[in-house]
């Protein structure tokens, strides 16, 4: 609830520059650039190792006067479209290979000036398995027939987080992740081929039509490349036609063995994988024989994002073995350390809950419309209710209750699990929460802040999974949601997973949100627990007129470790 970054190797080098120096008046005076030159760096050569470490990563710096911006075309069929000059390329093909690569440097009025070298560099990288599961352990037979492994592959447009977005110091969508068919046609009528080629793989994109030539799904900040004329403009006409190559090579984002596969694909020629990010590169997280999930780092000048997506081999989006999507969740908590079934009538047990009272500081930080009092809570038949209510109370229009654990109860890392029933109608706001137990001394946000449930009544059945620290709070808080009918009529599981890698968000046991623990957020500490049904305020919007009063039920809390 919201209260939220060598060796430097001599090259011998052959200079062919190309000056295009037409002038346009249209342009104005044009400018062609002039001293172009590359200079190159190979990863970790050295005296013993004269063409780098085998991972054929090398670092490229373009200078020239009057340069606006730079294409490589590095010689193994990849380019880099436009950069600063400076940039990292690595070279997959085995063995000592070299390459000549070309620099256009583009000025005034379109002049550009061009300059190649070459480059020696050694390559071991080999990722058979990768290679294999792309294009298909069965090929068939071309025309000519020569053994030609082929595969197409779908976006799972069935799973959850098909889509999803989060920030580069994680390898989970923590800021969004789609629901199952929740997002434009456009991207789920594309579809992928990989094959062998003489020199590597070949990549295909059709997008319905037969030329390549459809619609294409794209981000919001990148639609102008596509013609479209506002953020809203997201599918939109897009030339995907052509064959264009595929290769593999080492992944450069650091993420951890088991996270990926170490292993990352380019396409050239601008390739993409149906949703536009202005990227061609992608790291296999994960791959199978019929699933392929990547991250890909967006080529965004507004700042990069990561970018996950999930394939299938499966026309329909669903995910074989399948139950399209449901990721359960496989606790590792099994011993009980905490219950509370509500055994006994009457008030909530007083060695484990305290009640307060009142409204806080402007409605507890959030604008909120009701009182706390310890009058709108009971214990019933083996029940918590806390009963939101429209009366006047000491000012107020709403009275309501709000409890916590803290001093009585808190842990550390497990698996917490509240079964409950929610109140309904516009305005309500219950929230099944943790604080950090440090939050009397350090406040809030840095104590941190685990919401394993919240609800609004002005948007009935979804349910929000949220975190707050420094950072990310209030309304920039690190949050997801899924949509569970009936939450108002029927009793459901609401849980939160804690460790000190992850965070992982459940309902019924079903993953919808999943953040990835580090030792620099709050959430390495001891957190308490806090039950309590809002009114309105900056989360629960507007009440409506004719409410009267609704109650939260919970059945039981149980924590595991």
């Amino acid at each position: 609830m919201k209260n939220y970054r060598y060796f430097t190797l001599s090259l011998l080098a052959f200079i062919l520059i190309i000056s295009c120096q037409d002038d346009d008046n249209q342009f104005g005076t044009t400018e062609a650039p002039s001293n172009l030159q590359i200079d190159f760096s190979i990863v970790n050569a050295d005296t013993e190792n004269e063409f780098g470490d085998g991972s054929g990563a090398v670092e490229f710096t373009a200078t020239a006067d009057n340069a606006i911006n730079y294409k490589y075309i590095f010689g193994d069929t990849q380019e880099a479209p436009e950069t600063n000059g400076s940039i990292s390329h690595t070279f997959n093909l085995n063995g000592v290979n070299t390459y000549t690569v070309t620099v256009i440097a583009s000025g005034k009025g379109g002049t550009q000036t061009s300059t190649s070298s070459e480059v020696t560099v050694l390559s071991l990288f080999d990722d058979p398995a990768t290679r294999a599961f792309l294009i298909g352990d069965n090929p068939p037979e071309d025309n000519n027939n020569d053994p030609v492994a082929t595969k197409t592959w779908y976006v799972a447009f069935q799973e959850p987080g098909h889509l999803g977005v989060g920030p580069l110091d994680s390898s989970t969508p923590d800021f969004f992740a789609a629901p199952a068919n929740g997002l434009a046609q456009c991207f789920y009528d594309d579809n992928f081929t990989i094959a062998n080629a003489p020199n590597g793989m070949s990549f295909n994109h059709f997008n319905l039509d037969p030329d390549g030539v459809g619609v294409t799904f794209f981000n919001a900040e990148f639609n102008t490349v596509g013609g479209g004329g506002g953020p809203d403009d997201q599918c939109l006409p897009f030339d995907v036609s052509g064959e264009k190559s595929l290769s593999l090579s080492s992944a450069t984002s650091g993420l951890p063995e088991g996270v990926s596969t170490g292993t990352q694909f380019s396409v050239t020629d601008g390739g993409f994988m149906g949703y536009y990010i202005n990227t061609s590169s992608y790291e296999v997280l994960e791959i199978s024989e019929s699933y392929l999930y990547v991250r890909a780092i967006s080529g965004s000048p507004g700042g990069p994002l990561a970018w996950y997506q999930k394939f299938t081999t499966n026309p329909d989006g669903s995910v074989e073995g399948g139950d399209g999507g449901p990721n359960l969740l496989e606790t590792e908590y099994e011993n009980l350390l905490f219950e509370e079934e509500f055994n006994v009538d009457g008030v909530p047990d007083p060695n484990i809950w305290n009640i307060e009272i009142g409204n806080g500081d402007n409605g507890w930080g959030n604008e909120e419309l009701q009182y706390y009092t310890e009058d709108n809570v009971t214990v019933e038949d083996g029940v918590l209710k806390i009963t939101v209510k429209r009366e006047p109370t000491n000012g107020f229009d709403f009275s309501s209750t709000r409890m916590t654990t803290l001093n009585n109860f808190s842990y550390e890392y497990g698996r917490v699990e509240v079964r409950a029933k929610l109140p309904e109608g516009g305005g309500t706001w219950p929230a099944i929460w943790m604080l950090g137990e440090n939050f009397p001394d350090v406040g809030w946000p840095e104590t941190g802040e685990i919401d394993i449930m919240e609800h609004r009544g002005n948007q009935q059945d979804v349910i929000h999974g949220s975190l707050h620290l420094p950072g990310n709070f209030g309304g920039n808080a690190i949050t997801e949601s899924t949509t569970v009918a009936g939450v108002s009529q029927e009793f459901n599981n609401y849980t939160v997973e804690w460790s000190a890698e992850r965070i992982l968000f459940a309902v019924n046991d079903v993953v919808y949100h999943e953040f990835e623990n580090t030792s620099g957020t709050p959430f390495n500490n001891p957190f308490f627990l806090i039950l309590n049904v809002a009114m309105g305020g900056t989360f629960g919007g507007a009440a409506d007129p004719a409410f009267t009063e609704s109650t939260m039920e919970v059945d039981y809390i149980k924590v595991y470790q």
